[in-house]
């Protein structure tokens, strides 16, 4: 009998550690999973509806923290410029330095460098721009336009500004990946853009800190539920061992 209630009892203590340690790793899977999504992501406010329909007025996004230098053509990003209102704006970037961004060509599409572009982002059946300009971007700066081009104050209204409407690459504090809430997504790379120098910019790490906090969560409460599951199948277990031997008896 005492060799049986050894046997009953290891099982149970077996069952307590392996539900101890399945909490501890959960814990530091989420724990690190969102510490580290805290040091590399910033929630911000989308303030207009000039980015509509990737992102509407009110939405809240996570944005990468990023140097202004890793921003590729594509892009959504969060900046300031003391010439567009000095407060954070959200728009797409069609252009870099040294570039020709041109509208519209005889399909309504965007060209950069002549190549004409395809932004799906677009209302269907909406030309890239409700009218006609040219500009050359300067190095070192960034042409952005918003995806609702009918409604955007872009770089279009400042093209008569020394800089074509463009912005420096210094005022971009963040690159835009998900859209946090309501529950959008997330926010993929332009493939028309890929064809162009320097291509798109990869995707940030969200994914991997998301699977990490699941994962974290998953692990917790299976680690909780399966500790008491296992001391009461060992008790049970032991009780019927018990009882057999008693009953051979």
């Amino acid at each position: 009998m005492s060799a049986t209630g050894r046997t009953g009892d290891g099982r149970g203590r077996l069952g307590s550690k392996l539900s101890g340690l399945a909490v501890a790793v959960g814990c530091v899977l989420f724990l690190g999973g969102f510490a580290w999504a805290a040091v590399v992501y910033r929630p911000y406010t989308v303030p207009t509806e000039s980015m509509t329909p990737t992102v509407n007025a009110g939405d809240r996004v996570l944005a990468q923290r990023v140097d202004g230098g890793e921003v590729r053509r594509g892009d959504v990003v969060v900046f300031t410029d003391a010439a567009w209102g000095d407060m954070p704006m959200v728009k797409r970037v069609v252009g870099i330095g040294g570039d020709r961004i041109a509208c519209c060509e005889k399909d309504g599409r965007l060209t950069v460098n002549g190549i004409p572009v395809a932004e799906p982002y677009l209302q269907a059946g909406e030309p890239a721009s409700g009218n006609d300009f040219t500009a050359e971007v300067p190095k070192g700066k960034l042409f952005l336009l918003g995806d609702d081009r009918r409604s955007s104050l872009d770089s279009r209204v400042h093209l008569e500004e020394g800089d074509h409407g463009a912005v420096p690459r210094s005022a971009v504090q963040a690159r835009v990946d998900a859209v946090a809430w309501p529950l959008g997504g997330m926010i993929g790379r332009p493939q028309a853009f890929a064809a162009l120098p320097g291509g798109v910019s990869t995707q940030g790490p969200l994914k991997l800190q998301l699977g990490a906090m699941a994962g974290g969560v998953v692990l917790i409460l299976g680690g909780a539920v399966y500790g008491p599951v296992a001391a009461r199948s060992a008790r049970s277990k032991r009780n019927k061992r018990e009882t057999v031997t008693a009953g051979a008896r």
